[in-house]
């Protein structure tokens, strides 16, 4: 079973370069932004989002353990408020690929759900890229429900 551990600053550094990076990919891959200034836009929203690093107020960041307590992921969430109430927002679950298809997301979620409520927390809410049907899928067998649906249609170019 996965278990949540508060990042060190040597592991916050590493995966702030990682997970900027991943985000602007995403990104890029969701038909947000352009390749261009991806790196640039993701690490402003990151800076902006954690402007203390692990200081921030209100974030919370994790290195995703396994049972044996070799790193296998982190999970990032802050406190917001959603439908008047406070909840864990999550911002970045990640698996490391190859830890993948192993149930670390599915714990890392369920260990989180402990800690909102050790915090107070009323729920959990996160945002999934739409290109990342197995996040969803996740999602849905842990009873997420979806909030808001974007769409978009290419009409090319003339």
């Amino acid at each position: 079973m996965a278990s949540l551990r508060r990042m060190t600053e040597p592991e916050y550094d590493a995966w702030l370069a990682h997970a900027v990076a991943a985000y602007a990919a995403d990104k890029v891959a969701s038909g947000q932004w352009a390749e261009d200034e991806s790196v640039t836009l993701a690490a402003r929203e990151h800076a902006t989002l954690l402007p203390q690093g692990l200081s921030t107020p209100d974030h919370y960041l994790y290195r995703i353990d396994d049972d044996r307590g070799v790193a296998v992921g982190v999970l990032w969430f802050a406190v917001k408020s959603k439908f008047d109430a406070p909840v864990a927002y999550v911002y970045n679950i990640e698996v490391m690929p190859e830890h993948r298809r192993h149930g670390h997301a599915h714990g890392a979620l369920l260990a989180l759900e402990n800690e909102a409520r050790r915090l107070g927390l009323t729920g959990v809410a996160l945002h999934v890229f739409g290109h990342n049907t197995t996040a969803q899928a996740l999602y849905a067998k842990l009873g997420y429900s979806p909030t808001n649906i974007n769409l978009f249609k290419s009409l090319g170019t003339s």
